[in-house]
């Protein structure tokens, strides 16, 4: 009987490991996030503007983006999704954006995000993304964003978000929008 159990002890060690096994495996399974599409983003009202639209407010703002950046060494690069967000601060108005412009590292336009001027109701926000395979901007690439109001209203928020994920590892920064011109 000795000599039995003896003989199943180094067994029972391997169907407990392969069990464990097993189980992390099926664990890790239920516990590997899933991707799913998005909520449709509101989409832009386009609106007219005409000789009747006064101004009352606006601004130019830069937003510094980066289509990769350089990791290790200057010879890796790493691609990075860029969303820029513009959000509406403000609980009453509508602003107008007038151009959503995406620049390279040289200052060259490479994309105009609007073809015509756009709203944003109070309190929402419009997204425009750069895809990861999307280098053309390169290192230092930037967003001109351009608003006007009818009325004074609260400044809105415009920043990028860039990410990329990998594996198990992810890197995001958030860059914010810089206000260069303002107009009265």
């Amino acid at each position: 009987m000795n000599t039995l159990f003896c003989s199943l002890k180094p067994l029972s060690g391997r169907i407990l490991l392969a069990g464990t096994l097993l189980l992390w495996a099926i664990i890790a399974a239920a516990c590997e996030p899933t991707v799913s599409s998005p909520p449709t983003a509101p989409t832009l009202e386009p609106i007219s503007l005409d000789d009747t639209v006064t101004i009352a407010s606006g601004q130019t703002l830069y937003v510094p983006v980066y289509s990769h950046i350089y990791m290790v060494q200057a010879g890796r690069t790493i691609n990075l999704t860029t969303t820029l967000s513009v959000r509406n601060t403000d609980r009453t108005q509508s602003l107008i954006l007038t151009a959503v412009d995406y620049h390279d590292s040289q200052g060259n336009l490479v994309r105009n995000y609007l073809e015509n001027p756009a709203q944003i109701r109070p309190l929402a926000s419009a997204e425009f993304v750069v895809p990861q395979e999307d280098t053309s901007g390169g290192i230092g690439a930037s967003f001109l964003v351009e608003w006007i109001a009818s009325t004074e209203l609260s400044n809105p928020v415009v920043e990028a978000v860039m990410i990329n994920t990998q594996g198990n590892q992810g890197l995001s920064f958030v860059s914010p929008g810089r206000v260069i011109e303002t107009r009265p």
